[in-house]
């Protein structure tokens, strides 16, 4: 049977078919459906961790245990994931054992654009990249039979475009694979330094039998056509096939770590002119370099972004194909903003009024609490960061008797749970002063709405334990502590006073309201009934055309400069009421949805 598939949705399904027994991931675009879909197969326990380290963790303790297991996540999230994957390196499995990184050239909802090829050479573990959902499927299957064959875990390697795009998949059946039997084996699994240094002799050992592999392997083959050729794998390959002109050849590497250098000195000597075409660093490239070869690619083609199939058009010729023209001048810029109804707006109008504040972000919707109206965010690093980060910059502030700048640190909850937990550990630990303003939307709101420790429920859609934010956040020390509905902004406006008013120890406030496009659960209809029951609406003979209701930011709203009055959209407002508590006439009131 042939179905239409996503890379995504094809990494699942080879999971499937290969026998994995469990799977762990923590959301992150482009990675998140795999877990996903991961989740409706019965035969596989599929669970959203908190964060990636546990992710890989556990797919770890599942592989030792004797099962094929996974762990899947965006390219910063294996940062997280990376010091359990280096010593699993050394160790070896017990069932097989593969990790996904999906890779964002051009970085379209990440905060950097690394290249997680490094992982595979900097860890000593071989790498499969796809480059679309058949190859997905396909390569998910031999990974587990690589990863027990050569006693190694596996890093397969994808990229947006091939997490994203559809591409017929031919599908197969499910291979029962037996879990091996565990046997307590301290020479393969006690990495103390003694045992270590003689495993560190059996990862060079594996690395040789793993380049012979990658010579012979179908992965990597060549297409010969003429004397002009390309070197690419993943999805680079496809944009290459697209853009070249007929008569050029193709190596097609699918095994990326270790190279197959004969092959690549092969296929260079037929050629009079080589391209490298690959996203991000120039991994490829530096390999053929060393072989003596003088390749066109990282300063012939742009050395960032996606490689697609007009930016090599461009690089070649100087010309792309010819598209539809437009007046750009006509073209309203849309930047990303708050869903109408966001419970976040509250907490960054009260924030982005205040001053003498440094306000640490940190990565989720909530970001978006940096652009205007709100300018609300000063700084964001990583999963976690604003609450230890924010707790370093306190620290300097404190240290300069005439500075008055206080620390602000915003933070998700299911980001709280990823890694804010041990930050704020850091922070009471070592004496902070700083804010900590927990947004609780009740679940993981950025990748599409995964659940977390927090909501009740796990990934398989079972019922599940919810951890007590209140309870936690006062288990880590803290002693003031408020919660409030983020939508009253009075009571937003008096917790940050109060919080603020403490100068000698740390403060956490929790705002507590759903998301607005979340599916409500019973916890949540319980808790907070009626939410979302009405509308706002602006009355035009009050209304004075001021316009201080749009600095509420909500898309809902918008100004008729014919009427000069404000207005708001019925299909769109949720009746959060942040608007009318800004509205200076009473112009704006509630009305039965």
């Amino acid at each position: 049977m042939k179905k239409l598939l996503t890379g995504n949705e094809a990494i699942a399904r080879g999971a499937w078919e290969a026998g994995v027994h469990f799977a762990s991931a923590y959301p992150g675009t482009p990675s998140t459906e795999i877990l996903e879909n991961l989740s409706t197969y019965k035969e596989i326990d599929s669970e959203w961790a908190p964060n990636e380290k546990v992710a890989m963790e556990a797919a770890i303790g599942a592989s030792m245990a004797g099962a094929r297991s996974m762990a899947s996540m965006k390219q910063v999230g294996m940062n997280v994931a990376a010091d359990p994957m280096f010593t699993y390196a050394y160790m070896g499995v017990g069932g097989g054992m593969v990790a996904i990184s999906a890779d964002e050239p051009g970085q379209h909802s990440s905060q950097n654009e690394q290249d997680n090829r490094h992982y595979a050479r900097h860890a000593k573990i071989p790498m499969l990249e796809p480059s679309d959902s058949q190859e997905c499927k396909d390569m998910m299957k031999l990974a587990f039979q690589i990863s027990e064959d050569f006693d190694t875990m596996v890093l397969v390697r994808m990229t947006t475009r091939v997490c994203h795009s559809k591409s017929i998949v031919e599908l197969g059946d499910r291979q029962e694979v037996a879990i091996r039997p565990y046997h307590k084996n301290l020479q393969k699994y006690m990495t103390v330094p003694e045992i270590s240094r003689k495993l560190r002799l059996k990862v060079e050992e594996r690395t040789n039998r793993l380049a012979e592999y990658a010579e012979t392997t179908p992965l990597n083959y060549a297409e010969y056509h003429g004397k002009t050729g390309v070197i690419a794998s993943g999805v680079a390959y496809q944009y290459a096939r697209e853009a070249f002109p007929e008569g050029t050849s193709f190596l097609k590497l699918g095994f990326t770590y270790p190279l197959p250098m004969n092959l690549i000195r092969e296929f260079c000597e037929k050629m009079d002119e080589i391209y490298i075409v690959e996203e991000n660093d120039p991994i490829l490239e530096t390999a053929v370099r060393t072989l003596g070869f003088d390749p066109k690619g990282y300063h012939f083609f742009p050395f960032s972004g996606e490689q697609t199939p007009d930016v090599l058009r461009k690089a070649l010729t100087g010309a792309t194909h010819p598209t539809l023209t437009w007046d750009k001048d006509k073209v309203v810029p849309r930047p990303p903003a708050l869903c109408a109804g966001c419970p976040h707006r509250g907490v960054f109008y009260d924030l982005g009024r205040r001053k003498d504040l440094m306000i640490a972000g940190d990565i989720g919707c909530y970001t978006l609490g940096f652009a205007e109206p709100y300018n609300a965010m000063d700084f964001n690093l990583c999963m976690g960061a604003s609450i230890s980060a924010g707790h370093g910059a306190q620290k300097v502030f404190d240290m300069q008797p005439d500075c008055k700048t206080r620390v602000v640190s915003v933070i998700g909850d299911s980001t709280f749970f990823h890694t804010g937990v041990n930050s704020l550990l850091e922070v009471v630990y070592n004496h902070s002063n700083t804010v900590t303003i927990i947004l609780d939307n009740r679940i993981t709101g950025m990748t599409g709405h995964q659940q977390n420790p927090g909501t009740g429920y796990n990934a398989m859609g079972e019922e599940a334990n919810i951890t007590d934010l209140e309870a936690l956040v006062r288990a880590c020390g803290i002693k003031h502590l408020w919660k409030v509905n983020p939508n009253d902004l009075a009571a937003v406006k008096k917790a940050i006073d109060e919080a603020l008013a403490v100068t000698d120890e740390p403060s956490v406030i929790i705002t507590r309201w759903p998301c607005a496009l979340k599916k409500f659960s019973k916890a949540d209809k319980d808790e907070f009934p009626g939410m979302f029951s009405e509308k706002d609406a602006v009355d035009p003979a009050k209304c004075i055309g001021c316009r201080i209701c749009l600095r509420s930011g909500c898309p809902a709203i918008s100004f008729d400069a014919g009427r000069k009055k404000a207005v708001i959209s019925r299909d769109q407002c949720l009746g959060c009421d942040v608007c009318a508590q800004l509205c200076p006439k009473g112009a704006i009131s509630r009305e039965t949805r």
